[in-house]
C-alpha cells in the first residue's frame, strides 16, 4: 500500500494552503503546458489519477469530457473533492494506485499530476492504465523531474557569491527518498528519465511529447519567485498515446 501522508494532519493543512490548492489550476504554474498535450475531450471518459482536490476532473467535464472518475488514496482530499463538485458525470472514489484494478477499455483520456512519484511499483501502474484505454487514447500525467528529486538532501546550495546550485547525487541509485515536506519522513519514489519512458514503452505507449518543465518570462514577471525554477527541472511532463 502507498503511503497516505495526505491524510496526516499536519501534512494536509500545509498542503491545503499552497498557492495550487487555495487557486487551483491559476497556481499551478505548470498547467498551461500540460494542457496544451490534451486531445479534443469533447465525448471522452477521463480518469484522474490522484485526483486530490478535483481541480482537473472539473475542468475535464467542463471541457467536454462525458464522464469523469478521479481517485485518490486520501479520505481527506476526496472529501473535499466531493464537497466542491456538484456534477453527478464526475464519480470520486478512494482507491490506492499501488493495487487498483481498472476495466479494460473503460477510459478515453488518462491524467495524473504529481502522483506518480509516490508508488512504487509504476510498471503495474503503467500496465494496468495502458489495459483501461481504448486504442488511440491519450495519456498525459507530471512527475516531480528526477532531477528535482535524485538528492540525498534536496535543497539549495549558496556560494559565497549567493548564487544557487541544487544538488543531483545518488542519480542512478533508483529507490526510495524519504524527506520532510509538511511532515517528517515522506516517501517518495526516484525513478531515472530513462526508467519512466521505458515503463511507458514496455507496457505498449507511444511517446508523444516531453516537456521538462520551466515558467516563462511573463509567469516569472507575475510571480519572481518562480525564476529559482530556471536553475533546475522541478516537474517532468509526459504525453503519450495507447
Amino acid at each position: 500500500m502507498a503511503q497516505n501522508i495526505y491524510d496526516n494532519p499536519d501534512f494536509f493543512s500545509g498542503y491545503s494552503r499552497l498557492p495550487r490548492q487555495v487557486h487551483g489550476l491559476a497556481g499551478a504554474p505548470e498547467w498551461p503546458a500540460l494542457r496544451a498535450m490534451f486531445p479534443e475531450m469533447a465525448g471522452k471518459r477521463a480518469i484522474d489519477l490522484g485526483c486530490g482536490f478535483g481541480w482537473v476532473s472539473r475542468w475535464l467535464r467542463e471541457n467536454g469530457a462525458r464522464t469523469v472518475l478521479g481517485v485518490d488514496l486520501s479520505e481527506t482530499m476526496i472529501a473535499r473533492a466531493r464537497e466542491t463538485t456538484a456534477d453527478p458525470a464526475i464519480d470520486y472514489r478512494i482507491a490506492d494506485l499501488e493495487t487498483i484494478e481498472l476495466a479494460e477499455a473503460a477510459f478515453d483520456f488518462a491524467f495524473s499530476s504529481l502522483t506518480f512519484h509516490y508508488i512504487s511499483d509504476f510498471d503495474r501502474l503503467a500496465r494496468m492504465i495502458h489495459r483501461s484505454l481504448t486504442a488511440g487514447s491519450h495519456f498525459v500525467f507530471s512527475i516531480e523531474h528526477p532531477v528535482f528529486m535524485a538528492a540525498t538532501h534536496p535543497h539549495w546550495i549558496e556560494d559565497e557569491n549567493g548564487r544557487k546550485t541544487w544538488p543531483v547525487n545518488r542519480y542512478a541509485i533508483e529507490g526510495e527518498r524519504r524527506t520532510d515536506w509538511f511532515a517528517k519522513g515522506v516517501v517518495k519514489h526516484h525513478r531515472k528519465i530513462a526508467t519512466t519512458l521505458n515503463v511507458l514503452i514496455r507496457a505498449g505507449f507511444i511517446i508523444e511529447a516531453i516537456d521538462e518543465f520551466a515558467p516563462s518570462v511573463q509567469q516569472i514577471s507575475e510571480d519572481p519567485a518562480l525564476e529559482d525554477e530556471l536553475e533546475r527541472p522541478m516537474m517532468l511532463v509526459v504525453s503519450s498515446r495507447r
